[in-house]
């Protein structure tokens, strides 16, 4: 697994500002927002989040209303065809939801460059996680900075296709 992007000023920036607290507060209500109302007019073609990182469009069934939620999410596509997604939640304290609904209902669908494609979500845990996790950190420096601000562990992900 490679760097998100390469190493350039502007992803350093990016980087930086991802991090600060005002992105934090702010970004959990624009950004899915943003993302999602553009992938929905390119008919899937477009994930504006995408420009800057790998991203998909996450549909898992709610863990209590068991209705469909449409997530955005940064990925870290694997050469095995598997995706690691990685609930950071910008740092914030609690869970994103959408961990809490691929636990309850692990069999999802992701919407990949367009293409709709059925997964199943597992959680890691143990040596694979931590092995992941390093990865993920050379893959996007700014989750061990989401991991120091809270007490939580930061959930980590394996879709594969099914």
């Amino acid at each position: 697994m490679s760097a998100a992007t390469s190493d350039t000023p502007a992803l350093r920036l990016l980087q930086k500002v991802s991090t600060s607290r005002a992105f934090v507060r702010l970004a959990p209500y624009f950004v899915p927002a943003m993302d999602l109302a553009v992938h929905r007019l390119t008919r899937g073609k477009v994930q504006l989040s995408a420009r800057m990182l790998p991203g998909l469009v996450l549909t898992a069934r709610g863990a209590k209303s068991g209705l469909p939620r449409r997530t955005p999410l940064a990925c870290m596509p694997e050469a095995s065809g598997d995706w690691i997604v990685i609930g950071s939640n910008y740092g914030r304290p609690d869970h994103p939801l959408w961990t809490g609904n691929l636990l309850a209902h692990p069999d999802a669908e992701i919407n990949w460059r367009g293409r709709d494609i059925a997964v199943t979500a597992r959680l890691l845990e143990g040596e694979e996680r931590a092995r992941v996790w390093r990865e993920a950190l050379a893959f996007w420096p700014p989750y061990g900075l989401y991991q120091a601000r809270v007490s939580r562990e930061i959930r980590v992900f394996r879709l594969t296709p099914r």
